[in-house]
């Protein structure tokens, strides 16, 4: 099947003696939910910039539908109607004076008429939860309210997939959960979420498939078995998730037929015992 969008060896420097990419390969298919890991300056980022378009690879090259993107204005827009960004720190993507009138800057944009407009971003509005918010100033939002305010204006753009670049970044363990539950409700109505993390426990609970970007290349599989990789992780500064060493500990004591808990909240419920984690779950 062909990937909705890939990176076929991608090399790009911000200085010419100090690469961060050297021929990185990766596929986004519809549907496959992605975790990118990786330690900090690692190119995270950056893959997730030259995916979309704001930067330039040096070498290779981005593929839509198997197409090469072509850097002109037709080209990226095209691309950018199908794929959104949303970056770390919301700060950087708010600049409109109201809620609504920032999620509305991508449809005004793309030329849609006005009643379609207010049709994407009262339906944006809702998915994120901040209908209430739609008239509130962005500069006197919470964090967690300008977190969502900018996915809600990527989501406005009905992309086939939304990049969340550390969307968990500076959010509460409840923000965190209902974070994820927000992004199964946008995977189950037809938009493939792919975030970037460092918290590998998050990506063994949430991902289909898991990206470890480390010494200018992106190594990616299932994420069964890219977390199984401990040298893998130890390359890119990560530690093992917790949940397989629980598993691997209820086999060693027999317990052939026990639960095997992905999260906390599993492990707590299978114990009889009350969680401090949301009760609702992606």
């Amino acid at each position: 099947m062909t990937p909705v969008l890939a990176a076929s060896g991608l090399c790009f420097a911000y200085e010419a003696d100090r690469p961060v990419l050297t021929g990185a390969d990766l596929a986004l298919h519809a549907g496959r939910r992605v975790a990118v890991l990786g330690p900090n300056g690692g190119g995270k980022t950056t893959l997730f910039r030259l995916l979309v378009g704001a930067l330039e690879p040096g070498a290779g090259q981005v593929l839509l539908d198997g197409e090469p993107v072509r850097r002109t204005r037709r080209g990226l827009t095209a691309l950018r109607e199908q794929v959104q960004l949303v970056l770390q720190d919301p700060d950087d993507q708010l600049f409109a004076a109201s809620v609504a009138q920032d999620v509305s800057f991508g449809p005004v944009n793309l030329g849609l008429p006005t009643d379609e407009v207010a049709r994407r971003v009262d339906e944006s509005l809702a998915a994120l939860c901040i209908a209430d918010l739609a008239d509130r100033p962005t500069h006197l939002l919470s964090f967690g309210q300008k977190k969502r305010t900018a996915i809600a204006g990527a989501v406005a753009m009905r992309p086939r997939l939304l990049v969340l670049d550390e969307p968990t970044a500076g959010l509460d363990p409840a923000g965190v959960e209902e974070l994820l539950a927000t992004l199964a409700d946008l995977h189950a109505a037809g938009t493939t979420p792919v975030l970037s993390t460092h918290d590998v426990d998050l990506v063994y609970r949430w991902a289909d498939e898991v990206a470890v970007v480390a010494g200018g290349a992106v190594h990616a599989g299932p994420a069964d078995v890219v977390l199984g990789d401990a040298g893998l992780l130890r390359s890119a500064r990560l530690g093992p998730a917790w949940a397989p060493a629980v598993h691997r500990l209820l086999d060693r004591t027999g317990a052939t037929d026990a639960v095997r808990p992905r999260t906390a909240a599993d492990l707590h419920a299978h114990l009889g015992e009350p969680s401090a984690e949301a009760t609702r779950m992606p």
